[in-house]
């Protein structure tokens, strides 16, 4: 049950609350799709190499992915106004970091930092909307939530082509991060002023060992997958990869002894268990997320290979966003016709994205970007929502929220591993100074290699969809025999 601190508060507060929450909510997704346009004058500026390039965007979707969970549980126990607020001050001051980096290292420092921060910050604001709004008013507050990540998706890549492009002060691609600060400064004070504190009564305790084991598991297999490449498969990077799996088990084995023992674990064991199908939601959140890797690979190809400036290249992703912004509304009526398949339709719309985008780079015909785009992003708009309900379904209504930060883990996870993989092929078919052309073929490749996923992610939300309806067959029989 959780506990307000200030249960008297108007109902004229929340409203100005949620736009402070908000804000909290964007900074993450916006920060990942703002990077990808600025990469290339990142390298030329830091003297990068590809691997570093990919670490950049990596290493932010990785940390917030093993760290999400954990950061719930933050706000859970120790109150979500001051986890929230601790989160954006510590995303101010990785900004602060990134944006004053002198070498690529520290960047990518900066990177693991902010995106740390973002998983503290962003799962408070969810939390927060269910804790503070009625039941009348939640459903107009969850919309205005799920927009929110269009909104990143149509401004982050656009805005970060118009601070390179614009220079200002001389900052080129600092400014992408140093924008974060007069934003944070603003709504940290909001934040302490309007946001009512709230937190569960029974909230448990923190599982720091098992986040541990879990960021220790995921780091072994990415990295060496980004820098194992890059330096031609040294003997660590395959002792890491070797090493990966079993410090998984481990963790998997750990989180059962704690909650054999009474213990609260960062993923309990027997909401996995118990839930039937939810490791195959799991599983398609993460092959779903490796659009993450298009993003990437749309931003190299628009200014390497169609020699077009980061704001050009900003401008060329607009469509996506667009139908991000679509997709949603579009999903919710959709749903009355196609149920639990929701999800594995908008899969689909993005695979038909993705296939025609390959076609239009091969027989040379870029204009025609925009349908392929918007198509793209209305999938994606429709596909999120519908998924992570999906997997909520599936367990109990007490286990909501974990769900939905599992689910969410899940997609950062597929996030940092495509871009490992998908990107890593997309650098290898295109290395440095390659000519136009390849950077071409090789940015076709990826679309069809992001299509092969999410044709896998769409066939076991589909397979999922079919266990529910199953389910829900036979209680309606148990029900009638009663």
């Amino acid at each position: 049950m959780p506990i307000d601190s200030n249960p008297g508060a108007t109902d004229a507060r929340r409203w100005p609350a949620l736009a402070v929450l908000l804000t909290g909510t964007l900074l993450p997704p916006l920060d990942f799709f703002i990077v990808n346009v600025t990469l290339p004058s990142i390298r030329t500026d830091l003297h990068a190499s590809a691997d570093v390039a990919q670490l950049v965007v990596s290493v932010y979707a990785m940390a917030y992915a093993v760290t999400l969970i954990l950061g719930g549980r933050l706000g859970d126990i120790h109150g979500r106004r001051r986890a929230f607020v601790a989160g954006m001050l510590g995303f101010g001051l990785a900004s602060t970091i990134c944006g004053l980096a002198g070498s690529a290292g520290v960047l990518v420092l900066g990177r693991l930092l902010q995106g740390i921060s973002a998983a503290v910050m962003a799962p408070q604001a969810l939390a927060s909307i269910h804790a503070m709004f009625p039941a009348s008013e939640k459903s107009r507050a969850l919309s205005l939530y799920g927009a929110t990540f269009g909104l990143a998706a149509v401004g982050g890549q656009l805005l970060g082509g118009v601070l390179v492009s614009a220079d200002l002060w001389g900052m080129a691609w600092r400014s992408v991060f140093l924008i974060n600060i007069p934003v944070i400064v603003l709504a940290v004070p909001a934040a302490l002023r309007l946001v009512r504190e709230t937190k569960e009564e029974h909230a448990g305790g923190m599982d720091f060992p098992g986040a541990v084991l879990l960021a220790l598991g995921v780091l072994a297999l990415v990295v060496p997958l980004i820098e194992g490449r890059e330096h031609g498969w040294p003997w660590w990077s395959l002792g890491l990869l070797g090493l990966s799996p079993s410090l998984l088990v481990i963790f998997w084995r750990y989180e059962k002894h704690r909650e054999r023992w009474g213990g609260t674990p960062l993923v309990p064991p027997s909401v996995v268990s118990a839930a039937n199908g939810l490791y195959l939601g799991l599983a398609a959140a993460v092959l779903f997320y490796a659009l993450a890797a298009f993003f990437l690979t749309f931003a190299v190809y628009q200014q390497a290979g169609l020699h077009r400036d980061a704001l050009a290249a900003g401008l060329a992703i607009l469509p996506v966003g667009v139908g991000q912004l679509l997709g949603p509304p579009l999903g919710l009526r959709l749903s009355r016709w196609l149920g639990s398949n929701a999800a594995a339709f908008g899969m689909g719309l993005e695979v038909a994205g993705l296939v025609l985008t390959a076609g239009a780079v091969v027989i040379g015909k870029p204009s025609v970007f925009p349908l392929p785009l918007v198509l793209i992003g209305v999938g994606q708009g429709i596909a999120v929502p519908a998924l992570v309900r999906l997997n909520i379904d599936l367990v109990e209504p007490r286990w909501a929220g974990l769900a939905a930060g599992m689910v969410s883990a899940a997609m950062q996870l597929g996030a940092a591993l495509s871009v490992a993989l998908v990107g890593g092929a997309f650098f290898t078919l295109a290395p440095d100074g390659a000519a136009a052309d390849r950077v071409e073929s090789s940015f076709a490749v990826a679309c069809l290699l992001i299509s092969i996923a999410m044709t896998a992610a769409a066939v076991l939300s589909r397979r999922l969809a079919g266990s529910k309806l199953d389910l829900k067959n036979v209680d309606a029989s148990k029900a009638a025999a009663k």
